[in-house]
């Protein structure tokens, strides 16, 4: 797709890194197909292509409205497209851009700006856990709208308490200890199970997904260097005293991980930190293939249909698909993915569901609708959005795979 860049742009990062995803494009629409906001709603101006036309409009100088606003608000960022896309277009990264000058350039409406101030500031902030505590205390007094975002309280379990010479960094997160603690818990009995150590590095917190992807970039970029700062003492260490790998068990903290080295790539100090961050970054079920040989003497695997919705963040994102499925069926398990869209997105999308709730549900309806096809026992995820949030609108049990492994492992 030939672009013109308008002068303010021409020479600047932004302008010349959306330049150069635009040039990919070759307007096959295949991504619309694939799109979920553009099959609800049927509008070329609410899928990849259409939003695509939106943002090269900006960069060649056209006035962005709040219509145009709205269209790329309406994005899921699920990069479900990017999976289908046979040119290879960094969507992703070119709606970050997009959402970017469009805000710099489209006053929102007051009470728009506070929610997102709110969600912001509020979600990775340390009074999230007892604000967390409280709505958890007086859950069935709340209103269902918000019920639906307060999961009733959770037991974490025991952190285990062995020494392993293999160790590797887990990042706690900043909504999951609060709303499901058993999942980090979990995940550091199973490594333990398996020999290896999760380390906590105290000042880590919130992997800036949030402040980045509400458009305040800075904000996150902030975040992601305080985590690679908190990281580096351990990622530096000595032989036999370092940790091999950085583990995620919340695959939108993950992707965004994952991405530190690109979004920090301009950066003179941390640049070459971030990129050896990112390259350490493993989703969990990146370790399965090793995990399994090691805990299948040591699980005993219940029976019942276990339906795995994989995120958008795991499955396109970080384009990791099948691996779940695969070795937690290697380990006994009757765990499937739904027949019919399995590749669309759930509604979670981070605070898409707070956003855009009429969206959000619709989306959440519809994959509760095909997986409960399977008629399962419980319904499994790897990022605690879509957990929380499937969790919403169903009465079966929606929990973390990990958890599942936890509670099969015979000598805890």
């Amino acid at each position: 797709m030939q672009t013109k860049l308008a002068p303010e742009f021409k020479n600047t990062a932004d302008g010349q890194a959306a330049e150069a995803i635009l040039r990919k494009c070759v307007h096959c629409g295949f991504c619309t197909a694939t799109c979920p906001t553009y099959q609800l709603l049927g509008d070329e101006l609410d899928g990849p292509r259409g939003r695509i036309y939106l943002i090269k409009q900006v960069l060649e100088g056209e006035v962005p409205t709040r219509k145009t606003q709205l269209h790329l608000d309406r994005c899921l960022t699920c990069r479900n497209c990017e999976t289908t896309c046979p040119s290879g277009v960094e969507y992703g990264h070119l709606i970050d851009i997009g959402r970017k000058l469009v805000d710099e350039r489209v006053p929102r409406p007051a009470g728009e700006s506070a929610v997102r101030w709110a969600l912001k500031e509020g979600l990775p902030s340390p009074l999230f856990a007892p604000a967390m505590k409280m709505g958890q205390l007086v859950r069935p007094l709340l209103p269902a709208a918000l019920k639906s975002k307060v999961p009733a309280r959770q037991d974490a379990g025991l952190w285990p308490t062995r020494q392993h010479p293999r160790k590797v960094l887990m990042l706690a997160g900043c909504v999951q200890p609060a709303m499901s603690p058993n999942i980090n818990s979990a995940t550091a009995r199973v490594l333990d199970a398996a020999g290896l150590q999760a380390v906590l590095a105290p000042k880590a917190g919130c992997c800036g997904a949030v402040k980045f992807h509400l458009n305040d970039q800075d904000g996150g970029k902030a975040e992601m260097r305080r985590n690679i700062d908190a990281w580096w003492p351990y990622v530096e260490a000595d032989e036999g005293l370092g940790v091999e790998a950085i583990v995620m068990n919340a695959s939108g903290c993950g992707v965004t991980v994952k991405e530190y080295g690109h979004i920090l790539k301009d950066d003179p100090v941390y640049a070459v930190k971030a990129a050896r961050i990112s390259a350490l970054t493993r989703d969990l079920s990146e370790l399965l293939p090793e995990l399994v040989d090691r805990l299948r003497p040591q699980v005993a695997a219940k029976a019942g249909q276990i339906a795995f919705h994989p995120p958008c963040t795991l499955q396109h994102g970080q384009q990791l698909r099948g691996g779940v499925e695969q070795h937690l069926g290697a380990l006994g398990f009757d765990i499937k993915v739904a027949r019919c869209e399995a590749n669309l997105c759930c509604g979670s999308a981070g605070t898409y569901s707070v956003l855009n709730p009429k969206i959000s549900y619709q989306l959440r309806d519809r994959k509760l609708a095909n997986l409960s096809e399977m008629a399962p026992e419980v319904i499994v995820s790897a990022n605690i959005g879509c957990i929380t949030h499937l969790q919403s609108g169903t009465a079966t049990p929606v929990r973390h795979w990990v958890e599942l492994l936890d509670e099969a492992l015979l000598n805890k």
